[in-house]
């Protein structure tokens, strides 16, 4: 009898306070093979097979329990429930099983809200309980085909993380999903931001728990360090043997069992730019001098002579003439400045703070506080801070109070977490791009779940200008012959808060009426977004706008085209890009998009500067550029951006391994 393999106890970590998977370190041989694998072959193999093909039986199975279940009594369910549960826990994941119990969430889904299944999901779902990632175009029902899996899993008795990558997600969803849950008996628990350690500890003891991402990571290194002075495999199996009752009570979660990870791509990626760290605070009240003193040194440093900038990799180099600039300012001062090596540190930080990090881009001033801004969503990241001084050097700059300066306790990278789960498995919109990273780093293959209905978007060629002032007026045009002359809705993409601000004084100038949506206005964000499918509204926005909600169309549009997007910027992943576009024609909805973008953007400047100049010269000279032309560039750019980021997530779990040996090796572990 075929089962869908789960997890061997081979793979469990010893000496840990609760299960999750051991963490070999692969060989060079494996970690070769593996990303030879993951680059090249299993994309190469994906596009020759459809791995979807292989998952339509779940379809029949569960379709044989339908009659019966549509008869069946609530009480009867509930019943049959737990007859499976006990099933599922003596005979595993057979093929049986899991169709009895897919048909049954299916039932269940129907009689508390009216939602069923359909085919497609079903196949989601069974890739899910497999361990895969699963590409389900947006619109088409990740949030239900969740609930497939998690019933099933948690049925068996096993723990289950829904991820999703914000504390509104997680919410939202615990709430719209709970109903379905509890009908089979099952209980639901959701972790957001400010709740306490007991409360924590009592969503994790769910049988469902939704999270975001943060929340979980942090919970877990505040695990780890709560078991730091008993790490050892001999301390922690002696508790076990004396059966200590309040052995674990500083402990928030049961173990990593299994985890279904929405918008994976954003939180395997995205996320996985920057380590987690947990941090304990100390007064940087008097680093406030030095800070000061930092940045007027460098505003006098001129770039090619005192010091050499590197836009692409976000880095700032002294040169010889910046080092002897830097010794000659500290004769005579004190502390920090006594040290070459941190002088030079401090003073590269503050460069970094005055040429690198923009206002209103890269963070925003709220409530008199730096505040980062996710470059990836658009979205505010109140909690979190630049590390080695940046974030104060900012506040100095910004005139902000200084924040209390960071020790860290704890770190760890997205690509490692995530990896220690027993059994792990994704769902996104936008994978394939990345699934060879993917495939090597967590070890998931990318399947994709045909469409429920067809797709009826219409993308229209990308229009590029030579200024971002031509950019603007052109797109304010777009919006007026499609919202103001057509009544149809037009969401504008762009890439930071600054830019939305651009094109909204554009509109205001014209006098067209609109919404504005980024990070300065994300408390806004649910009822915006509800509107922006209404006739003829106009709605700019960053990164954030639609991710994880659907823009329902209003009275009217479908029949008038449906929803039209305008990118303003290409983003330095094409499947962010592609995230964008999927705003529109959603769930077979008629839509449209387009790309309206400048040469002087940022994506060609950092990562094609030259080659855009030289389109920009010839445009200047012959008044025009061949299709090709602009294609190629865009292609080259993100090319050259996307590498650049696969070798920094690369890097930084490097860097992540590296770091946990030496606490470790100082008995502090992670």
């Amino acid at each position: 009898m075929s089962r869908v393999a789960w997890i061997s106890p081979d793979d469990m970590a010893e000496g840990r306070p609760y299960a999750e998977r051991s963490e070999a370190e692969p060989g060079w041989a494996d970690r070769l093979a593996k990303a030879l694998v993951g680059a090249s072959v299993a994309p190469v193999l994906g596009a020759l097979r459809n791995p979807a093909n292989a998952l339509r039986w779940i379809v029949w199975e569960t379709e044989r329990h339908d009659a019966r279940l549509r008869a069946a009594a609530d009480a009867d369910l509930l019943n049959l429930a737990r007859g499976l549960r006990i099933k599922l826990r003596r005979e595993g994941f057979t093929r049986p099983l899991i169709g009895a119990v897919f048909a049954l969430v299916r039932e269940a889904s129907f009689r508390v809200s009216g939602r069923r299944h359909y085919p497609e999901q079903l196949m989601g779902g069974l890739a899910l309980l497999r361990g895969k990632l699963v590409e389900m175009a947006t619109g088409e029902g990740k949030t239900v085909t969740a609930t497939l899996p998690a019933c099933t899993v948690a049925l068996a008795g096993h723990p289950v993380h829904v991820i999703t990558v914000n504390d509104y997600l997680a919410g939202r969803d615990a709430e719209e999903m709970a109903p379905v849950f509890k009908f089979l008996g099952l209980s639901v628990g959701c972790v957001v931001q400010g709740m306490k350690t007991h409360e924590r500890r009592h969503a994790y003891a769910r049988s469902v728990t939704y999270c975001s991402n943060k929340e979980l990571a942090f919970d877990y290194l505040r695990d780890r360090v709560a078991v730091a002075q008993r790490r050892s495999r001999l301390h922690v199996s002696l508790e076990r043997l004396r059966a200590d009752p309040g052995r674990d009570e500083g402990l928030v979660l049961r173990g990593l069992h299994y985890a279904i990870v929405d918008e994976a791509d954003s939180v395997f990626i995205d996320d996985a730019r920057t380590p987690l760290i947990l941090s304990s605070t100390h007064d940087a009240s008097d680093e406030r001098t030095d800070c000061e003193a930092a940045l007027e040194l460098g505003a006098e440093m001129a770039a090619g002579v005192d010091f050499a900038t590197n836009l692409a990799e976000r880095e700032i180099v002294l040169t010889r003439a910046g080092r002897t600039r830097v010794a000659a300012f500290a004769e005579g001062r004190e502390g920090v400045w006594t040290s070459a090596r941190v002088r030079e540190e401090l003073v590269t930080q503050a460069l970094s703070a005055l040429t690198l990090f923009k206002r209103d881009q890269h963070y925003i001033v709220a409530d008199g506080k730096v505040q980062i801004v996710d470059e990836s969503t658009g979205r505010v990241m109140p909690d979190r801070s630049w590390e080695r001084g940046l974030h104060q050097l900012i506040e100095a700059r910004e005139g902000c109070e200084p924040t209390a300066r960071h020790e860290t306790l704890a770190r760890l990278t997205y690509q490692r977490l995530f990896r220690r789960y027993l059994k792990l498995a994704g769902m996104s919109g936008t994978a394939r791009e990345v699934s060879g990273e993917i495939k090597q780093v967590y070890g998931l293959d990318v399947v994709r779940i045909p469409l429920h209905r067809p797709s009826r978007r219409h993308v229209l060629p990308s229009r590029v200008y030579l200024t971002r002032d031509a950019k603007w007026a052109a797109v304010v045009d777009a919006v007026e012959a499609r919202a103001v002359a057509g009544g149809r809705p037009v969401v504008i993409g762009t890439r930071s808060v600054q830019a939305s601000e651009e094109v909204s004084r554009e509109l205001l100038r014209r006098g067209v009426a609109h919404a504005l949506l980024n990070a300065k206005q994300d408390k806004d964000e649910a009822v915006i977004v509800a509107r922006a499918g209404e006739p003829a509204q106009v709605t700019v926005a960053t990164n954030m706008a639609g991710r994880g909600t659907d823009i329902r169309l209003g009275q009217g549009v479908a029949e008038r085209g449906g929803l039209h997007v305008i990118l303003t910027e290409f983003h330095e992943s094409r499947r962010i890009d592609r995230q964008f576009f999927g705003r529109c024609a959603r769930q077979g909805d008629p839509g449209s998009c387009e790309a309206i973008v400048s040469l002087e953007d940022e994506i060609y400047a950092m990562f094609a500067g030259r080659l855009a100049a030289l389109t920009q010269r010839w445009v200047k000279t012959y008044g025009f550029a061949p299709g090709v032309v602009y294609a190629t560039l865009r292609s080259l750019a993100q090319s050259h951006a996307e590498r650049r980021g696969v070798q920094m997530r690369m890097q930084n779990l490097k860097q992540d391994r590296r770091f946990d040996n030496v606490l470790a090796f100082s008995g502090r572990g992670e």
